[in-house]
């Protein structure tokens, strides 16, 4: 076994999307020993603050969920601060991990990595071999940062630590703000508010033509608990569907679990982003590990989740 689940674990960014799913996955999994802090307690970017987080709680495995994260329009507005803040974030955590002898760690990094153009579906080895998708490319360096960290990491000091990229996700605790959220869940709350209002039309961003793959978090979460116990390699590995579909239609299956009856149109002077951005998972399902949850299911549950949670959820 890779991993202790009786160890004490950190799982920085416990809070959001990905590190909240990988808390309740690993619990179920039957990790006895959970550590989290949220931001009000524990400012990641502060160097010093995250290594007396480290002093305090002493852990021998961490997972790297923790990040400033957005949508094509906030990381098309924010390049400096993604790339700083998540810099910081990445570099405290994992020096504070190297200081204190963690021997495994995962580093969950992005899709975006990727070349803007890389030949589809995408393998890990494509990683650097052409220009990046301009609109997030601040946030791609970072998380390219992170992934050459983990492996110097390996390299030079011999630890078992691993970096996993995700395709693009969402499910329950996504981020529903109008400015900052990504592509599913801005039509899901555009959707659900049409709904309510009786709009006759919903207009969404670009040509609807890209084609996007989406994994439900809890899918994640299951493969980041797969990975921690099963995958000991400097090469980072994706994580996905294998599958992906236009906006155009991912807005079909949003308008229908939202109930809504009225025209979608589409306005092409918005930017679509990259054209198409689909993984190659092959070799994580040789690995043994596959998703279980559908698209259509996935998105109405999201959509449930949304409508009782909206007072809460950030929106």
């Amino acid at each position: 076994m890779l991993a202790d689940k009786t160890s004490t674990t950190y799982v920085a960014g416990h809070r959001g999307l990905a590190g909240s799913a990988i808390w309740r996955r690993l619990e179920a999994d039957g990790w006895t020993d959970l550590v989290g802090r949220s931001s009000k307690e524990v400012d990641l970017r502060d160097r010093d603050a995250t290594r007396r987080l480290f002093d305090e709680i002493q852990p021998t495995t961490v997972v790297v969920a923790a990040a400033r994260v957005g949508g094509i329009l906030a990381n098309d507005t924010y390049p400096a601060e993604f790339l700083s803040e998540n810099l910081r974030i990445q570099v405290n955590l994992m020096d504070a991990a190297l200081e204190h002898g963690v021997d495994r760690l995962l580093f969950l990094g992005s899709s975006c990595i990727y070349p803007r153009l890389a030949p589809q579906p995408i393998k890990e080895e494509y990683l650097l071999t052409g220009h990046l998708e301009q609109t997030n490319e601040a946030y791609a360096i970072a998380k390219i940062a992170g992934i050459i960290q983990v492996q110097s990491v390996r390299r030079e000091y011999g630890k078992h630590w691993i970096s996993a990229m995700p395709t693009n996700l969402y499910g329950p605790g996504d981020n529903f703000t109008a400015q900052t959220s990504h592509v599913l869940p801005a039509l899901i709350r555009r959707y659900v508010e049409a709904t309510e209002s009786g709009a006759p039309e919903v207009v969404n961003w670009g040509s609807g033509s890209p084609l996007r793959e989406f994994l439900h978090v809890d899918d994640l979460a299951s493969a980041v608990s797969f990975l921690l116990e099963h995958y000991d390699d400097p090469s980072t590995i994706n994580v996905g569907t294998g599958e992906d579909h236009s906006i155009r239609h991912i807005a079909s299956l949003v308008a229908a679990a939202a109930g809504y009856a009225g025209e979608t149109t589409w306005d092409t002077t918005r930017p679509d982003g990259t054209p198409r951005k689909l993984l190659d998972v092959t070799r994580l399902r040789e690995l043994g590990w596959e998703p279980s949850v559908s698209l259509e299911a996935g998105i109405g549950a999201t959509v449930d989740w949304y409508l009782e949670h909206r007072a809460q959820a950030r929106s």
